[in-house]
């Protein structure tokens, strides 16, 4: 198997938990804009206004948008990884650990979905096939100068 080719149900895996997290994500922001009384409720308990709600309510909604189309998933997943970082550590913040454990599973299967259907998404991790091939390559480039 090439480097790069991934088998069909791998394909098939990697889109229905992108689309799945990326359908998560986008009600999510809904229910923000839709100012739904328990988000409103926790929302004002760690100090976000109806502005900085609304603010977060569109960066949700721009970065799972990013994250869904295919030409811009890369830096989709930055921000959407980083968007769900940011909720992880809110929930920390004001002492709600179990509170940690939704977004950092959508943040999880996020990744999973994007390597199942992406696999260069973590081409540079120690080990990984594609940082084998893309080390040979590049020793071959330098040793045919």
């Amino acid at each position: 198997m090439k480097p790069w080719t991934i088998s069909n149900g791998r394909m098939i895996a990697g889109n229905i938990l992108i689309f799945l997290n990326g359908f998560i994500l986008i009600f999510s922001s809904v229910l923000k804009f839709a100012h739904v009384p328990g988000a409103v409720e926790r929302m004002t308990k760690w100090g976000y206004d109806s502005h900085g709600q609304l603010l977060i309510a569109v960066v949700e909604l721009i970065t799972v948008l990013l994250f869904l189309i295919p030409s811009t998933r890369s830096i989709g997943l930055l921000l959407v990884s980083a968007y769900l970082g940011g909720a992880i550590a809110t929930h920390l913040e004001h002492g709600e650990p179990f509170p940690t454990v939704p977004p950092a599973i959508i943040l999880l299967l996020t990744c999973l979905g994007s390597w199942l259907r992406h696999p260069a998404v973590l081409w540079s991790l120690p080990g990984s096939q594609q940082q084998k091939t893309a080390r040979i390559s590049s020793t071959a480039t330098v040793s045919s100068t």
